[in-house]
């Protein structure tokens, strides 16, 4: 059975019991803690917290989940892979331990022709909670399990939570007996190898306190309502229905290893370490496909340097196993081809995918050169102080910057006699995740216990967004928060956040800064508010301060924003939106937005392009978007149910999380996006859009910045200034300036030439009186001085191997000439070969220098170059430069 077939059975069968279908989310993860979605449960998380309503009493879904914390163990393993489906049936407060199981037990013992999975009742063995006497009592005398093949087991295998208080509950494990060849028998609490879990059933129905551990926590008590969530991975089923041996061999991932074996000559199961690279290739490159097909691309942080750090690896592993050339392509279209079937947005969406993809690959195998020459470097300083271990902050850089996989890194430092300091290349890349996930937290929340956001939504429901129609209005004050900890009242100068009733305040989302303003209560007080956010989903925090007055829970306030502001911002909103339907015409659908901020009066716009986009066609898009401006179309905004909306050709920015009814923007015929901001009723009020320029921000995207209304008039107006000032200066017409000022610096640049070349010349009339004062060192011919200040490296270099030539061949010679330039020192060494032959480099020598002069530099064993911070110790640094040569010859 095919996975394609074994995820439209599970939809089915639930669906006709009664489940609400729901599709699998984004990858990308709504939650500040969750760069990805790991789990099948994560898009129903809001729900089993209490923090919003369960639009349904029953659901179901195929949920794409991706997990990457033992990455260096996929391939190694059978088990271990970065891209899963998680099936899933949840009840909120519906059937609880008895439903869940016999729900379980039809689906996979029910013949293939009635709709099941066919599998064998006596090949499925049980485990419980070791206290759960409810759940084995289903199991053995409604479902008919033999009593011999339940087995309880401890919290650590059969007991569910998120690892923090709230809800809980034991768990019941389905395993599959695929026979002794895998091991011995006893069960899955002998050999889970043997009998592997396919399905956990989490029984939630108690409330957790605080631990320490996963096993020690505090159970406080029965939840109120009691709900279920389900977990089967269709990989593992797909393994067992297809008689493979391990989830690399089913028909979603085969199909990958084939065409790395096709491509690279090498057979799958002909050798361990190959086939660990061929099952590396498949479970990489299916994973970067589905994140960049749900709008991550490849960066240096977060989701997009997850991504990235997966496809390096993916390409790593194929030049191992000898691939010479560019193959990403290919891997990328049987991907695309295998698991379109199941995600058909994947085939519409090929060409942008292939983009990001082949464009990443082209910029590491860049980076695979630039990168071997920084760890050669970083190699050689660490050998040159008797270390034998890389630093953990080399590897890190290695890493961040460089984009280099870990992995990669280890290797070629082995292959130098180097083992690398992991522990601390860890810590810096633990405490960078720590760093972006803070920041993100603390950007919702402004470090308050979401704990007090779920309590006000309990009590007062969630907050009434009038803004669409509204820019003030009457309200209620339902929450306050003062320096983060809940509180019934504030007074004159608190930091406060305030939950009202119903708000004309925006909530940044969606690209949109928030709006400010201010709410003035009814007894007199005053709270000017600077930003609103949404820590749980539904419930608008306003931020800002107590002007005037106190402030109380319960009070009525009048909510105001700034109006002028908001206007602004709506201009830039729909300038946005005008922008990205003129890229996708002049560009095709890969020009797909990647994100966007709208601030007062100014936009960004981010977007996929594998390169910088003619001026001449920034030049059209812009004419483009002031012609529809002229054309005074209107704006109007709907909620349909998100079907319709793509039926009707509306855009969904990737990455956002749409419900099942969405908000359409369409802007006359020219534009229809999904979009929850606020915009202008006719393009006419934008006035001008003007985009100051593109530029790259990362692998595959580009950044458009612009202005909009009189920030563009005031630009405009700037640069006719500045126009008029040349036309002045240089005394021509404005379409004569190009032609002038481009005249003037070719001759500026003749200019500097011939200077550039006085100077040099006149370096190197001291090449002479250089060489011909060498010190004999021990038998060798040691040239050391100081060049005038101002000299540059260029010059510099060409001086010491001058005199490194007027020095005979067969006499060992070391040069070490130093100059300053801006304030620096810096030092050229060369060495010819017969000094090479008596163990002196330059590389070594220049090492020494450089760390006199308080800094750093290397080169090759002929010639070197270094730089420091002290222009005071050049004396030193040729003192000790003297000193090496006579210990070393």
């Amino acid at each position: 059975m095919e996975s394609a077939e074994i995820r439209r059975r599970w939809l089915s069968f639930f669906e006709e019991r009664g489940h609400t279908v729901v599709p699998s989310a984004s990858l990308i993860a709504d939650d500040p803690t969750l760069l990805l979605v790991p789990a099948g449960m994560v898009p129903f998380k809001p729900y089993f917290l209490g923090e919003v309503k369960p639009p349904y009493a029953r659901a179901t879904s195929v949920q794409k989940c991706v997990r990457t914390p033992d990455i260096e163990e996929v391939g190694k393993t059978t088990r271990h892979g970065t891209f899963f489906q998680m099936c899933g049936n949840f009840s909120f407060g519906d059937y609880f331990k008895e439903g869940a199981i016999k729900l379980a037990w039809e689906l996979l013992t029910s013949p293939v022709a009635r709709g099941g999975y066919g599998l064998e009742p006596e090949k499925l063995w049980i485990t419980v909670y070791q206290d759960d006497d409810e759940a084995e009592q289903i199991w053995r005398d409604v479902v008919g399990v033999p009593a011999e093949r339940i087995q309880r087991l401890g919290k650590k295998d059969n007991f569910w939570s998120m690892g923090v208080p709230g809800p809980c509950g034991p768990c019941s494990e389905i395993n599959y007996d695929r026979g002794p060849e895998f091991g011995v028998e006893g069960g899955p609490a002998v050999n889970d190898e043997r009998y592997v879990e396919i399905w956990n059933l989490v029984f939630m129905q108690y409330e957790r306190g605080e631990g320490t551990s996963k096993e020690d926590f505090e159970i406080l008590g029965d939840l109120p309502s009691k709900n279920i969530d389900t977990g089967l991975g269709l990989e593992r089923l797909a393994m067992i229905l297809q008689g493979v041996r391990n989830m690399y061999e089913t028909d979603t991932l085969r199909v990958v290893i084939d065409k790395a074996t096709e491509l690279t000559g090498v057979r799958y199961g002909e050798a361990q370490d190959s086939d660990v690279s061929l099952r590396v290739v498949a479970d990489h490159m299916r994973t970067s496909v589905m994140l960049v097909g749900d709008g991550v691309t490849p960066g240096n942080e977060g989701r997009g340097y997850v991504l990235r750090r997966i496809m390096r690896r993916a390409i790593r592993n194929m030049r191992l196993l000898g691939a010479t050339g560019p193959v990403v392509g290919r891997l990328v279209d049987t991907v695309i081809r295998t698991m379109s079937e199941q995600y058909p947005e994947l085939e519409t969406d090929r060409k942008r995918i292939e983009t990001v993809a082949l464009a990443e690959e082209a910029a590491f195998l860049k980076t695979l050169k630039a990168g071997t020459n920084i760890l050669d470097t970083a190699v050689s300083e660490t050998k040159a102080v008797g270390g034998r271990v890389l630093p953990g902050d080399k590897a890190f850089l290695l890493h961040d910057t460089w984009g280099f996989p870990i992995d990669l890194t280890l290797e070629m430092a082995a292959e130098q006699g180097l083992s690398v300091d992991e522990d601390g290349f860890r810590r810096l890349m633990r405490e960078q995740r720590e760093r972006a996930k803070a920041d993100a937290k603390a950007k919702k929340t402004g470090h308050a216990d979401v704990t007090a956001y779920r309590e006000i939504a309990d009590a007062s429901g969630a907050t009434e967004f009038t803004g669409y129609t509204n820019t003030e209005g009457e309200t209620t004050v339902v929450g306050l928060l003062v320096n983060g900890v809940p509180s019934p009242a504030a007074s004159e100068g608190d930091d406060v956040e305030v939950v009202l009733d119903r708000t004309p305040f925006y909530a940044e989302g969606g690209g949109q800064i928030a709006d400010t303003g201010r709410i003035r209560l009814h007894g007199g007080a005053v709270i000017e508010i600077r930003d609103v956010q949404q820590p749980v989903p539904g419930v608008s925090v306003h931020k800002g301060s107590v002007q005037v007055g106190e402030v109380t829970v319960g009070a009525t306030a009048y909510a105001a924003i700034d109006v002028r502001r908001r206007r602004a911002i709506a201009r830039a909103h729909s300038a946005t939106h005008l922008t990205h339907q003129a890229l996708r015409d002049a560009l095709g659908p890969t020009a797909a937005q990647a994100g966007s901020e709208n601030q007062p009066g100014r936009f960004r716009f981010d977007f996929g392009s594998p390169s910088a986009v003619p001026q001449a066609v920034m030049t059209d898009v812009e004419q483009k978007i002031n012609e529809v401006l002229s054309r005074e179309l209107d704006v109007h905004a709907e909620v349909l149910p998100i079907d319709e909306a793509k039926r009707q050709g509306a855009i969904a920015e990737f990455g956002e999380k749409y419900g099942e009814k969405v908000r359409v923007v369409t802007i006359g015929d020219f534009s229809k996006e999904l979009c929850g901001g606020t915009h202008v009723h006719n393009t006419a009020q934008l006035g001008l859009v003007k985009l100051l320029g593109e530029s790259s921000i990362g692998s595959g995207v580009r950044r458009i910045e612009a202005l909009v209304g009189v920030d563009a008039y005031n630009f405009l107006a700037r640069e006719h200034t500045v126009v008029a000032q040349l036309q002045e200066l240089v005394k021509g017409r404005p379409e004569e300036l190009p032609e002038k000022i481009s005249a003037m610096l070719g001759k500026l640049k003749d200019a500097e030439k011939e200077i550039e070349k006085f100077r040099a010349e006149k370096v190197l009339q001291a090449a002479a009186g250089l060489a011909e004062s060498a010190k004999d060192v021990r038998g060798v011919a040691l040239v050391t001085g100081q060049v005038p200040d101002g000299t540059g490296a260029d010059d510099l270099r060409r001086l010491v191997l001058d005199v490194r030539g007027r020095i005979p061949g067969d006499r060992p010679a070391v040069v070490a000439l130093f100059a300053t330039a801006g304030g620096r020192p810096l030092t050229v060494i060369a060495t010819n070969e017969a000094a090479r032959e008596r163990g002196l480099k330059a590389g070594d020598l220049v090492r020494t220098a450089a760390k006199t002069l308080g800094g750093g530099g290397g080169g090759k064993p002929d010639v070197a170059q270094g730089g420091g911070q002290d222009p005071q110790a050049v004396g030193a640094a040729v003192e000790a430069v003297e000193r090496l040569v006579a210990e070393t010859a």
